[in-house]
């Protein structure tokens, strides 16, 4: 009897692992296969921000004080910045000089006409009357001594001029003092109070920059970038210091217009922020808005049948997060179908 072959049993392992590894085969395809048609979220990363306040110089000058840092918390009203001005504060000393002055004129027309110049116009106007009456009695006589051929003609000349000369100067002392008995006219007094309120203005205006001198915060924030230091001199307008309200923390998402639908104000997600070690934090919606067109436009088709618009998503906290700071990142499973 021949020996039994050894080709039979040995041909079984081999089909049974073709087997085996057919069937992960298959079943790795197929998982992936519907790992692909399963709709995945997309990875949206947004940014932690805060309300900003640019402190800017109103006044041009040198930055003689600056008691903060950056970084540095600070409270409503604490000084920030002190600017030297010099030539602004004797300006503000000369406009306080003109309001005395004004002021004194004022009083001085409201008060009327002293007592001593009524009396000494008066006294003019009698002045004035003797020497008409004496001119008067002068030319009577040298009328007479015309008539008579005692006096010539010139004499009579001279005398008739003094006695016009004379009645004009009693017209004008009479005018004289009864200006002085009248005061001051209603418009002279109109002007003398436009006077006062036209130096009050200017002392205002000067008042007011002088007052900007002096910088303060005006919420209670922290210092985030300083831009002036002491001994700079700075202009109106000029940045000095930025401070940021960490009480008013939110995160920017920056979304295709494809990706909001369905979005509205009080809608809440859940995003990572990786510096504060992955921790996840609930957002609640309070702003969508359009970006500029100048950017965010993005081609959907290469042939550019359409655009997409870029909004601006503003999440806030639905609890305060103390560790939460402006220029963190933070991200998002994101479903344009949420």
């Amino acid at each position: 009897m021949s020996p039994p072959s050894s080709l039979g049993p040995r041909q079984k392992p081999p089909l049974a692992a073709a087997l085996i590894v057919t069937l992960a085969v298959v079943t790795i395809v197929g998982l992936s296969l519907w790992y692909l048609v399963q709709p995945q979220p997309l990875l949206v990363q947004g940014e932690a921000d805060a309300t900003r306040i640019d402190i800017a110089a109103r006044v041009d000058g040198r930055v003689g004080q600056r008691p903060v840092e950056r970084g540095d918390t600070v409270t409503a009203g604490q000084l920030l910045v002190a600017i030297d001005n010099p030539e602004l504060l004797a300006k503000l000393r000369e406009a306080q000089s003109a309001k005395a002055v004004a002021s004194a004129d004022l009083a001085r027309i409201l008060v009327g006409t002293r007592a001593e110049v009524v009396a000494a116009k008066k006294a003019a106007l009698a002045a004035a009357e003797a020497d008409a009456k004496l001119n008067q009695q002068t030319f009577g006589r040298t009328q007479q001594l015309t008539q008579r051929d005692f006096a010539p003609i010139q004499k009579l000349d001279e005398a008739t001029a003094s006695l016009d000369v004379s009645q004009r100067a009693v017209q004008q002392a009479k005018f004289a003092y009864d200006e002085a008995v009248a005061g001051y006219t209603p418009e002279e007094r109109g002007v003398a109070r436009a006077s006062v309120a036209k130096a009050d203005a200017a002392l205002a205006t000067l008042q007011a920059q002088v007052d900007e001198m002096t910088v303060t915060a005006p919420i209670a924030s922290q210092v985030y970038q300083i831009g002036a230091e002491r001994g700079e001199y700075v202009s109106p307008g000029v940045p000095l210091l930025s401070l940021i309200d960490l009480s008013d923390v939110w995160l920017r998402f920056d979304l295709r217009e494809d990706l909001i639908k369905g979005l509205k104000i009080g809608d809440r997600f859940d995003v990572k922020i990786p510096a504060l070690g992955d921790r996840q934090i609930t957002m609640a919606v309070r702003t969508i808005a359009t970006r500029g067109e100048y950017a965010g436009w993005r081609a959907t088709r290469a042939t550019g049948d359409f655009d997409l618009r870029t909004f601006e998503v503003r999440a806030y906290p639905t609890a305060p997060i103390a560790d939460l700071r402006p220029g963190m990142s933070a991200y998002a499973a994101w479903s344009a179908s949420r």
